[in-house]
């Protein structure tokens, strides 16, 4: 990646030398993008894709610490820290979303759901998170105490009564047995009738990003293009079956943030509001290009 720097350059005479600045090049773009299989169709080829772009992979709450705290300049962030800042606005139609079972998210309870006192969360999620208690507090009326799972430690390592996993490791089914199950995208759509959107391409208000998102856009629509290669690809470094990866990919999730999404994203804003969850008066800011690509 080039830099900006300065060349010396001999003057006619040899006798001196003379620093001037050439061939400036602007510091590259800091792009951030989740580190789950669910974000590899969104960062098929970037790099190549953007002029002067960086990419980095982390998990999706350190991405929004990352973009809060300025050490990113985009960031595939979750949709509930757009939904909360009044600072961030939407490049980008690309996008993580289900219409249905999303096979990555789920909570396991080990009591009946209206029965949950103590909710452990993936401390990987934010989104997920709100999402969960939402639902309990709407559907059933319940208002756990709720601890952090930490990324490296497995179900087992809790004591709650319910558990929400995302990502990669929400994939495999644990062997403990559970009262009840939910994959969230399945259920958010039984109750809504809607699309739920996960996680957005977001910056600062009032970021440059030249032609980043263009290339959003375009890094999507190539890695939707390349679904069973990127299974094949990524399936041996999760230990799953191909087939799971690219049931997975082309089944559970949607990239294309369209107005159904739009919709469910203002519901789940509304809804994040009513359970205190969400501050009032931030408006979702979608920049001009959105609705490109």
């Amino acid at each position: 990646m080039k830099t900006a720097g300065y060349n010396k350059l001999q003057n006619a005479t040899g006798n001196e030398s003379q620093t001037r600045m050439s061939d400036v090049v602007p510091p590259p773009i800091r792009v951030g993008a989740v580190s789950y299989l669910n974000s590899k169709p969104l960062i098929q080829d970037l790099e190549d894709l953007a002029d002067n772009a960086e990419l980095m992979l982390d998990y999706p709450s350190l991405l929004a610490d990352d973009l809060a705290e300025g050490r990113i300049d985009v960031g595939l962030i979750p949709s509930i820290e757009v939904i909360r800042s009044p600072h961030y606005e939407v490049i980008s139609n690309a996008c993580v979303a289900t219409q249905g079972p999303v096979l990555s998210v789920k909570m396991y309870s080990r009591v009946p759901l209206g029965k949950i006192k103590r909710l452990a969360l993936d401390m990987g999620s934010r989104t997920s998170a709100t999402l969960v208690r939402i639902m309990l507090a709407e559907q059933y009326g319940v208002f756990p105490e709720v601890e952090p799972l930490p990324i490296e430690q497995t179900i087992e390592a809790t004591t709650a009564d319910a558990i929400l996993l995302i990502g990669d490791r929400a994939i495999h089914t644990p062997s403990t047995k559970f009262a009840a199950t939910w994959d969230l995208g399945e259920e958010w759509l039984r109750w809504t009738g809607l699309p739920f959107v996960f996680a957005m391409w977001a910056v600062r208000l009032d970021q440059d990003t030249g032609s980043l998102e263009t290339a959003l856009c375009q890094a999507r629509d190539r890695g939707v293009s390349m679904l069973d290669e990127i299974a094949r690809r990524e399936a041996p470094k999760l230990g799953i079956d191909v087939a799971v990866a690219e049931s997975y990919l082309k089944n559970n999730l949607s990239f294309y943030l369209g107005s159904a999404e739009r919709c469910g994203l203002q519901l789940f804003q509304e809804l994040a509001i009513k359970t205190g969850l969400a501050p009032e008066g931030v408006p979702l800011v979608f920049r001009n290009c959105i609705s490109a690509g």
